[in-house]
Formats: structure tokens, C-alpha cells, sequence
């Protein structure tokens, strides 16, 4: 009996040929196994068929850890070929079908830790030690299938000894397209920021000593260049901060081991499978009370990004800064552009600030940022869905009509390529105003094209006119001869919901910045009803004054002042006044600002982002914003410590959520409660008043499911607090938990709508 096996999925890259190749042997089966150009890996058997049949069991239940089997096709035949052995047959560039995926990268393993720990080992110390079972994926693969040659590995020879590891079918790295040594591997070196190579016995242990003493390296890893710094000294973080514009916008640490964060930061069970999962995301963890790094690492919060090591390279590092309990890790890029990848793009770009150099040889092919995660209402919540996770598909439980691509939207943008019952997420990408951010989105969207073999017949997009990534979709409409879906921004956060959680319609309370509605005004407080085919916005937080146009998201004394002042506070002009040391031309812009309102001559906005804001400058929490959602962070960093002291009932008039009277019972808490309870209460108010509308809508229409998401469902407690008051009416709550439910989730979202659409 015969058997001709097709089975797609992650099945390249992660030891998928080796262990067929061992288990079709065990048992005695002839035959082959090969990789195919659509990630795919075909399989042929021969043998009894009880014992076939037998093998495709195992198959599915004994697979490599890292493999995900989406399909596996049989195709019985009585007549055999005589095979003689089973072997592992050279790769075929044909593509049968699409849907298979290169697997993201992977941690060091538990073995090859072991290995690269051990002094008698040959490779005791190398940086670069990987097996079929860890290591770079995503990051090397040019092309498919997935073999060295099609690698940015090709340009290393395998020496005698790695080759022998590489064919021997006992060997834990047989067929492992990434194997190496010291050898025959990619070599590193340091060099100072002239790019003069600094002669030392251990380039690695050098530049963590180096990192120790306060300088600044920038180190190359397996998706680009990472900033480290020392997290005990104050100057080097100030300096880094002055030369990345990065005023106030918290860096991410590595940690030496998991006993060295648990002396800073508090670790939970949950958050603590999340560090030393093979994914190895940056978590956000609370600081402890014994927290004790530098407190420029992330001023005014009250967490702080922790990852731990994933690579042998990084190990070496912490050898080196031997009293860093762990080290500022911050992605090696320039305020707004990507993540830099290029060895000489990086002497270029950041030698102005960085001291020394940690660079090695091998090309990146795929540049990957960090993920990033941290636990929301108890649940583990994306903010980043990048490295360790992409290019992994979302599962959808319902199978797309067509072929897609999404572009997000201008902030923490993701492409996905969505086919099938599959939706390929990119890594993150980040913002895409300049054009260093739309060259990196056009590249990662051919590139998954390729990778995941499909072709487009529509593109979906953000409705705003005038993002880069609409502009983007519109070219590539043109290229690919594609229709083009331009999806509301509020509208494509509930749609991800609805792909996440396979529902058909849902009542969805989506909170952000900013989001262009189909008015043309700037929405992001909203209560939609919600289906695939159609969605209503059947309320919203109450409009206020957007004094300034986006001046009022970066300076939020704006947004603060033109609240109070529409509520007709007495003393708005006065505040503002006794403010304008915090404009940026003091007290002429505050004059500037009040003639504005007094005119009328301003947009409204009816944003749950804009609304925190106000409430941080009111609570002289924030009267900057320098990062993106820094006001709101920090306001959040207060509550954390407070209890509700306001007692202020959800006030919503005609499916409109008031805000005005919160401002007004601030101003009127100054003095008499903490800032700590303050923001709390205000956190409160707005989790219990859009919970109230959102029952009430949902109830009307007879509806069960809730949602919410949008940048806003980052918060914690307004999160919980949502949940548990529409849970107390019987209703179940739905958050996104696949994808961030901020802005890099939007792709996934736009390509349900365009895929379903008829």
C-alpha cells in the first residue's frame, strides 16, 4: 500500500523532515519526505496500511512542539513504487496550494542553553547556537521552501562537523538549516563609533563591560539592532533619552534571569510563563516596592518591559555586566523610523549617541521588533504582536470568500495577508507618516505575499483619505488590480472581534485617540452595533472642544481648558492662564487658545483618549504628551494607587455619555481628595457610564455579546470595571486577545470585513 501525504501549516523550519524521517523509519516504512515551495511538505509511504495509517496518528499526536498542522491530506493508492530506504528528498520550488507559513523565531531551547553552558562542548559560548527546534525563522527566510540556500545561512559553509550533525539522522540537528559553530558561523565584532574595530578576546563579554561602566552599545540580534544601557546608572539613560527625543517614554529592560526581575518587579504566575515561553515577549510587569533601576527607565509609571534572554548573544552580554541585575534593551531605531537592521545603517544613523558597536555577519532578512504583552483583567493582552508571534495566523472558524490585504491604519501598524480560514499578520511595523515607514510596510506586505503564496483580489485600508497606508493600499490596488475597502477605523476594531471570536454580530464599545469618522470628524469614544454586513453608531462620549486640531493630543492643558470652558467653569480662562508655563509660547498661546473657543473656531472630538488627557493635565499628571499615550499611562500609573472617592452616576442623555460634569467635579476635588483617588474615580466614571449605555443598547436589540477594545482596553481598570458591570447584567463580554486591541489589531479587523464581503 501506498499513501501520498500532504500536510501544511508551520511544518518547515521547526524539525518537521527529521522527525517524519525518524518516525517513518521506526517503523519500517519506505519512502520520502520533502519540502514544498508553498511551505508545505509532501510525504510518501509505503507499507501496510494498518501501519500507515498508524504513522499519520503519531504524525498529528508526536509532532515537533513548534509545528501547527492546519491540513493533512491522504490520498491511498494500491500501487507501489518498490522504495527501497525512506529518505529525505531535495526541496521542489512548486507550490500546490497556499495557507503553510514559515513559523516565527524561537528562544534557545533547554538543550542548546545546556550546550552552550557547557565548557567541554564545542559550541560552549557561541552565540549563534540554534538546532530544528530553536532559532531565527522568520528573520533569515528569503524565499521558500525553507532550506539554508534560500536563507541569509547561505552565505556560511558548513564546516566537516557541523555537515556531519546536518546528515546524521540520530543527530538532534539533522536537516537543521540554521546549525553552525565558531567555526564555520557568522563572526562577530566590536567597533567604537568610527567604526574602528576594538581588539578584545570576547566581543560579547566586552561590550556587556562596557554597558556596565555607563557607555552606550548598540547591539545586532536576530530582528536588528537593540540600544543597551546600564539600568543602574541614571546618565546614560538621560543621555539615550536626549538623542532619541524620547523625553519621557519608558524603555524596556532585559533581564538577567527570572530571580534577577522578581527583585524589581512583580511576577505572577501567568507572567511568568509569559517571559520563559519560547516566545520570550517583553511583559509589561508592575514595579515592586523594592524596585530599585534607574527611575528615568520609565518615569511616572507604575510598571516597567521586562524580557528575558532568547539567544546565546544576549547571555554573553549579562557575562559581561556581571552586577546588571538587567539591561536598558530599547529597539535600535530613530524617533518614528523602523527598527534598523543594516550594519552600516546603524554606524550611520546612530553613532551620535551610541559608543560602541556589537555587530556580526549575518544578513537580517526580515527586520522583527519585540513583542510586547501585559496582563489586562487578568488575561494576557497584546500591545505588540511582533517577534516570537508573527508570522503565525490567526484561525478564523469561518472561511474567508476571497483573498485579502489589510494596511492598518498610521500608528502601530501591522499588515495581513488573509486567505482561507487564515489571517497572516505582519510584524510590527510601527507608524508610517515618514517614508522610511511606508518603504517598510510596502516590503513586508510583498513579503508575506510571497511567503504565504497568496493572491489578492481586494485590499482594505483606514477611511481616513490622507494616512500613508491608504495611499499605500491605493497604489498596490492599482498594481495588484485589485477592488480597494475602505473600513471605518471604530468599525474594523469590532469586526476583529468578530473574527477572533467567530460572532456573528456584537454591541462594541470601541475607546481610542483617534479615529476618522464617516462624518469627518475625530471620533473615539463610540458604541457601534456590529455585523460583518452592516454596523450602526448608536452613541458616543459627549463631543468636546479639540482646541488646536492635534496640538490638543500633544499639550492636553488644550483639551482640559476647552472641556471646562464649553461646561462654562468660571475659573476655565484662569486655569489656563496660571498653565501656559507648559505651551510652548506660554502665556500669548493661552490668549491664542481662548480667543479660538470664544470664536468657535474648533473641531470637537468625541475621544476617550483626549478625555484621559484632560484629566492628567487637570491633575498636573501630564501638560506634555511626548509619547504616544502618555498622558492616559500616567493618569493610569496614579489610579493604580487610588481608591473612588467621586460619587458621580453615569450621566448619558440620548446615547450621548457627558463628560463635561466629570471635568467639573475634578476641579472641585483638587485640594479636598488625593490626585491617586482622582484619577481612579475618573477611570471609574468612564468604565461605569459606557458599560451603563452599552447594556442599555444591547438589551434594546436583544444582543448578548459586548465588546470592547480600542488603545483604551490597554487599561486595566477600566477594563475590569467594564467587564464586571455588564456581566452583572447578564451579558458576556468579549476582548481581543489574539491581536492588540489597540491600532495593531486594525489589519485584522479590515481584512475580515473585505474577505467576507460579497
Amino acid at each position: 500500500m501506498k499513501a501520498e501525504i500532504k500536510v501544511s501549516g508551520i511544518v518547515q523550519g521547526v524539525g518537521f523532515r527529521p522527525f517524519i524521517y525518524r518516525l517513518a523509519v521506526s517503523r519500517g516504512l519506505k519512502g520520502y519526505v520533502r519540502n514544498l515551495g508553498d511551505a508545505g511538505v509532501e510525504i510518501v509511504v509505503e507499507g501496510s496500511k494498518e501501519n500507515i495509517e498508524s504513522f499519520i496518528e503519531d504524525i498529528r499526536r508526536e509532532k515537533p512542539a513548534p509545528a501547527v498542522i492546519n491540513r493533512l491530506d491522504v490520498n491511498f493508492q494500491s500501487r507501489e513504487e518498490g522504495f527501497r530506504e525512506f529518505k529525505i528528498l531535495e526541496s521542489l520550488d512548486k507550490r500546490e496550494k497556499a495557507g503553510s507559513i514559515i513559523p516565527p523565531d524561537i528562544a534557545i531551547c533547554d538543550q542548546c542553553l545546556r550546550e552552550f553552558l557547557d565548557p567541554s562542548n564545542r559550541r560552549h559560548k557561541y552565540y549563534f547556537i540554534t538546532c530544528t527546534l530553536c532559532g531565527p525563522r522568520y528573520t533569515i527566510i528569503e524565499r521558500l521552501p525553507y532550506d539554508r540556500p534560500n536563507t541569509t545561512m547561505r552565505d556560511f559553509e558548513m564546516c566537516p562537523e557541523c555537515f556531519r550533525e546536518y546528515t546524521d539522522p540520530s543527530n538532534r540537528r539533522f536537516h537543521a538549516q540554521t546549525v553552525a559553530c565558531p567555526v564555520c558561523g557568522p563572526k562577530a565584532l566590536l567597533v567604537d563609533c568610527r567604526g574602528k574595530e576594538v581588539p578584545c578576546r570576547d566581543p560579547f563579554v566586552e561590550a556587556g563591560k562596557l554597558v556596565s561602566e555607563g557607555f552606550i552599545v548598540a547591539v545586532k540580534g536576530i530582528g536588528g539592532f537593540h540600544i543597551a544601557a546600564s539600568t543602574l546608572k541614571s546618565e546614560p539613560v538621560r543621555k539615550l533619552r536626549k538623542a532619541k527625543y524620547r523625553e519621557q517614554k519608558p524603555f524596556a529592560v532585559m533581564g538577567r534571569n527570572l530571580e534577577a526581575v522578581e527583585t524589581f518587579a512583580e511576577v505572577g504566575e501567568v507572567e511568568r510563563r509569559l517571559l520563559t515561553s519560547p516566545e520570550r515577549p517583553i511583559v509589561l510587569l508592575n514595579k515592586s516596592r523594592e524596585y530599585y533601576l534607574a527611575e528615568d527607565i520609565a518615569p511616572g509609571l507604575h510598571n516597567i518591559g521586562v524580557m528575558l534572554p532568547y539567544t546565546g548573544l544576549h547571555y554573553l552580554l549579562f557575562e559581561g555586566a556581571r552586577e546588571e541585575p538587567a539591561l536598558i534593551m530599547t529597539s535600535g531605531n530613530l524617533s518614528g523610523e523602523p527598527i534598523i537592521s543594516d550594519n552600516e545603517e546603524a554606524l550611520k544613523k546612530l553613532s551620535r549617541f551610541v559608543d560602541y558597536f556589537l555587530l556580526h555577519e549575518r544578513r537580517i532578512a526580515q527586520k522583527c521588533d519585540d513583542s510586547v504583552v501585559r496582563l489586562v483583567d487578568g488575561k494576557p493582552t497584546f500591545i505588540r504582536r511582533s517577534r516570537g508571534y508573527a508570522p503565525a495566523p490567526v484561525r478564523l472558524k469561518v472561511k474567508l470568500k476571497r483573498s485579502v490585504v489589510a494596511y492598518g491604519a498610521e500608528e502601530n501598524v501591522t499588515a495581513c495577508v488573509a486567505f482561507e480560514d487564515k489571517a497572516f499578520l505582519s510584524q510590527y511595523v510601527g507608524e508610517v507618516e515618514r517614508l522610511e515607514g511606508v518603504e517598510y510596510l510596502d516590503r513586508t506586505v510583498r513579503h508575506l505575499l510571497r511567503l504565504t503564496g497568496a493572491r489578492p483580489e481586494r485590499l482594505a485600508c483606514d477611511l481616513h483619505p490622507r494616512f500613508a497606508s491608504t495611499l499605500l493600499a491605493r497604489k498596490h490596488a492599482e498594481e495588484y488590480n485589485c477592488s480597494l475597502s475602505q473600513v471605518q477605523h471604530h468599525y474594523a476594531h469590532a469586526l476583529s472581534l468578530l473574527a477572533e471570536h467567530d460572532l456573528e454580530e456584537i454591541l462594541a464599545v470601541v475607546c481610542d485617540g483617534f479615529g476618522y469618522g464617516v462624518d469627518g470628524k475625530a471620533w473615539g469614544g463610540e458604541i457601534l452595533y456590529c455585523s460583518v454586513d452592516e454596523w450602526r453608531r448608536l452613541g458616543h462620549l459627549e463631543e468636546q472642544p479639540l482646541l488646536g486640531g492635534d496640538l490638543a493630543a500633544l499639550y492636553p492643558d488644550r483639551m482640559a481648558y476647552g472641556v471646562l470652558a464649553k461646561a462654562g467653569y468660571e475659573k476655565a480662562e484662569e486655569w489656563l492662564l496660571n498653565r501656559s508655563r507648559w505651551l510652548p509660547h506660554g502665556r500669548k498661546e493661552a490668549e491664542t487658545i481662548m480667543k479660538t473657543f470664544e470664536k468657535g473656531r474648533y473641531l470637537t472630538t468625541t475621544s476617550a483618549g483626549r478625555i484621559l488627557d484632560a484629566a492628567a493635565a487637570i491633575l498636573d499628571i501630564c501638560h506634555r504628551r511626548t509619547y504616544e499615550g502618555e498622558p492616559a499611562m500616567k493618569l493610569e500609573a496614579k489610579a493604580h494607587h487610588g481608591r473612588r472617592v467621586l460619587d458621580l452616576k453615569p450621566e448619558i442623555e440620548g446615547g450621548t455619555v457627558k463628560t463635561s460634569g466629570l471635568m467639573i467635579a475634578l476641579m472641585e476635588g483638587l485640594g479636598r481628595f488625593r490626585v491617586e483617588d482622582l484619577a481612579y474615580s475618573v477611570e471609574e466614571y468612564l468604565a461605569e457610564a459606557l458599560a451603563e449605555l452599552a447594556c442599555s443598547e444591547a438589551e434594546r436589540l436583544g444582543l448578548k455579546a459586548v465588546g470592547f477594545t480600542g488603545g483604551v482596553a490597554f487599561n486595566h481598570h477600566i477594563t475590569s470595571t467594564f467587564r464586571r458591570r455588564v456581566e452583572s447584567r447578564g451579558l458576556k463580554v468579549y476582548v481581543n486577545l489574539q491581536v492588540p486591541p489597540g491600532d495593531g489589531g486594525l489589519s485584522l479587523g479590515q481584512a475580515f470585513k473585505a474577505g467576507m464581503e460579497k
